[in-house]
């Protein structure tokens, strides 16, 4: 029987506006593509508008039977993390769009099993426009991300007004406008594609024109010796792509000139778009034909995410969240400098042990924490003794997924 009509399935873990969107994508424009199953924590008859409703299920189990692929998209560090080792344990890469996870439980997952993050997302876009430079001999220098507004401490009431006009959660609209979001982007970029950071909580240079904020960056990771992340706020132009800074041959300069790239040495490429679910369908597609990883947070990460207080807080305070809430929000910061730092996906209904002031980052000894997986996880990375990186990331994250199985 001819298997040129048979379409490959994959399961979607997350039903928000990201999962709705994708799902409608490979409905409609990827032929070979079947969604078989979309897990939800939500009751099953609450939906309204949803684009395969008969597909959704409480169950992991029918998330996993019969699928070659899972796409990991909840946005939850504690859920995704269950979701993926479930997947792993079936042999079934995951594509995530899900950078919260990453940065905190990312590294022990890339050890276990076959995971990459999305093309879409600023660093999946940061990762694709890496490899389209490599190929043309640039040697990046900067990872550089855009932020079109930025406010550390915003008020509950704006959070509530911005969620509701652009159709998203009041904790991703809180955890975009603070800057969290950011941070956390960048860090995966920085340990998946081997770059550091200048200083904890990253420049982000207020911009009015990219190539001389570029150029600027450029002599910083210059000076460095090792390539960096980070942002600028723009004014003036649009903030809505991602940018790489990177130097070139000697002898190709005078044809990049002629190029309308500029007199170098530094020129900066820019993807002004990144379209989040339109693009995660490229990234699918990759990894079922056998392609490497894309993007993932390395399993020797330098980089993590710390937890910056916005205000005083007293003994025995509840913290609800700290990716997205009002009491911290997260710097990206070198983890051999910060041994003790609590990794802000890990803060969800954790309890301060003692009085916390504005600016403080947060440690181990500040919290009274819950006990979970995605904790038990973080300890034992911690507690593992420094090592070269394994074969998942001996190339910065990217191994064949042929690899995987031998």
């Amino acid at each position: 029987m001819s298997t040129s009509h048979i379409k490959k399935k994959i399961g979607v873990s997350g039903t928000g506006m990201i999962a709705h969107c994708f799902i409608r994508l490979i409905k409609q424009h990827y032929q070979d593509i079947e969604v078989s199953r979309v897990l939800t924590r939500r009751p099953l008859n609450s939906f309204t508008d949803f684009p395969l409703p008969e597909r959704l299920t409480n169950s992991v189990d029918h998330l996993i039977d019969g699928a070659g692929l899972i796409v990991e998209c909840s946005g939850d560090v504690f859920h995704g993390t269950e979701v993926i080792e479930r997947a792993f344990e079936a042999g079934l890469p995951v594509v995530t769009i899900n950078a919260e996870l990453q940065v905190t439980t990312g590294s022990y997952l890339a050890a276990k099993g076959f995971i990459t993050e999305a093309e879409g997302d600023q660093p999946g876009s940061l990762a694709a426009l890496h490899e389209e430079a490599l190929m043309m001999g640039f040697k990046p220098l900067v990872y550089g991300n855009m932020k079109g507004y930025l406010n550390h401490d915003p008020s509950v009431e704006d959070m509530r007004y911005w969620a509701k006009r652009q159709g998203i959660s009041v904790d991703q609209t809180t955890s975009f406008t603070d800057g969290t979001k950011v941070q956390i982007e960048q860090a995966i970029v920085g340990n998946g594609l081997g770059a550091t950071i200048s200083k904890q909580g990253l420049e982000g240079l207020a911009s009015t024109n990219l190539t001389e904020s570029g150029n600027l960056l450029g002599m910083m990771a210059d000076r460095l010796g090792q390539p960096i992340v980070d942002y600028v706020v723009p004014s003036g132009y649009p903030a809505g792509g991602v940018f790489l800074v990177c130097r070139h041959d000697d002898d190709q300069r005078a044809a990049i000139e002629y190029f309308k790239l500029g007199p170098g040495p530094y020129y900066t490429l820019v993807r002004p778009f990144h379209l989040c679910s339109l693009e995660v369908g490229k990234t699918v597609r990759r990894v079922l034909d056998g392609g490497d990883v894309l993007l993932n947070n390395s399993t020797a990460p330098t980089l993590g995410v710390g937890a910056i207080a916005k205000r005083a807080m007293r003994p025995g305070e509840l913290i609800e969240r700290g990716i997205g809430g009002f009491q911290f929000r997260g710097e990206a910061l070198k983890l051999d400098q910060h041994p003790d730092h609590v990794p802000i996906g890990l803060l969800r209904k954790t309890a301060l042990r003692r009085a916390v002031e504005p600016g403080q980052l947060i440690t181990f000894d500040d919290i009274d924490i819950l006990p979970s997986r995605v904790l038990d996880i973080v300890m034992q990375q911690r507690a593992a003794p420094a090592t070269v990186p394994s074969k998942v990331s001996a190339d910065h994250g990217r191994v064949p997924m042929a690899a995987m199985s031998s």
